[in-house]
């Protein structure tokens, strides 16, 4: 039996991640990517990380529903990692209108295509985001969501309010909503990992950049919050650990009707002044650091219960913070820009 995955983003920072876990779980990746958030040369990593000349890939836009069409029809996937979408929070709040286009647009056009093509099993790349500030840490998936500041997060919730309303409509449907925590490090390997353009958003990458000095300074925002160090606390998983959790969705509910929703965390906290210190040691550079003034709907601690994900999916977190920076400076020192 064919096990064609189409996977939209697949050359992105964690796309790229589930296709090598999808290839070694015996899957094909089906690659959907406009290299908007990525490079092409990723392609040609993959093939070597995974030793696997013939995956696919299609230079596209998830919103093109013929070029979607096309590949459904050519290629008859068995499911659908959706990861492609618009990403940045603080772009989102200065271009709101780009980001419901690219967001939804897309993903209405994928399930259109989805529904005329008989596939009904879509896991969905959602965010810790949609709790919003009122829920207190360790987040649970019966929280309530909704209460989001920017329109990044409130696109991945409207995006899962959709999918609901469409597997009610299809009771055959298996929709798995992966509620994403903070995904950091690379793979094992150096072949692929986060690159970002310009100063980082996400504080792996922006301390990483400081270590190699692309960056003079890091910007830490808030150390007066009621945290052990005065320092905001937030989830930090390994992204292969991340993507081992989208094969385990896959395997665990294709095929079992319903709409499936699961936190893919570590299940603990860690501040941003412990992950500067570990990212020190990984890489013997000094990271100078300046605190700024607290963001604006910033959490003092966001963390993730994943009980459901253990007995549900089998899957839990393997990778410590230890793997999770070394692995970050290798990739740093293997790129070759």
């Amino acid at each position: 039996m064919l096990k064609n995955v189409l996977v939209t983003g697949g050359l992105g920072y964690i796309g790229s991640h589930a296709c090598v876990e999808l290839i070694s779980a015996g899957y094909n990746p089906i690659i959907l990517d406009n290299l908007s958030n990525c490079k092409e040369d990723v392609f040609s990593r993959l093939k070597t990380l995974t030793q696997k000349d013939d995956i696919i890939f299609i230079k596209g836009d998830v919103a093109n529903i013929q070029t979607l069409n096309n590949i459904f029809k050519k290629y008859s996937p068995i499911s659908v990692m959706h990861f492609a979408g618009s990403k940045i929070v603080s772009e989102s709040v200065d271009k709101p209108l780009e980001y419901y286009q690219n967001n939804l647009v897309s993903t209405l056009n994928l399930i259109e295509c989805m529904q005329s093509n008989d596939v009904s099993n879509i896991i969905f790349s959602s965010s810790a985001n949609i709790y919003g500030p009122d829920n207190l840490s360790p987040m649970t998936e019966n929280m309530q969501t909704g209460n989001v500041t920017n329109p990044y997060g409130r696109s991945k919730y409207i995006i899962e309010e959709i999918l609901r309303d469409v597997q009610h409509a299809n009771k055959n449907w298996s929709v798995i909503l992966l509620r994403y925590f903070n995904p950091v490090g690379a793979d094992a390997s150096g072949l692929i990992g986060e690159d970002p353009n310009g100063i980082p958003t996400n504080l792996i990458p922006y301390i990483a950049k400081v270590a190699n000095g692309d960056l003079p300074i890091l910007n830490i925002f808030g150390n007066d919050y009621p945290t052990k160090d005065g320092t905001g606390i937030r989830d930090y998983i390994h992204v292969s650990d991340l993507a081992r959790g989208h094969v385990a969705a896959l395997e665990n509910k294709r095929e079992t009707p319903g709409t499936h929703i699961y936190n893919l965390g570590t299940g603990q906290g860690s501040s941003v002044l412990e992950m500067v210190d570990a990212y020190k040691k990984a890489s013997g550079k000094d990271i100078p650091y300046n605190f700024l003034a607290r963001r604006e709907g910033d959490l003092a601690e966001s963390y993730a219960d994943v009980t459901k994900a253990k007995n549900e999916l089998k899957w839990t977190a393997k990778k410590n913070i230890h793997d999770m920076v070394m692995d970050s400076w290798r990739w740093i020192m293997r790129k070759p820009d």
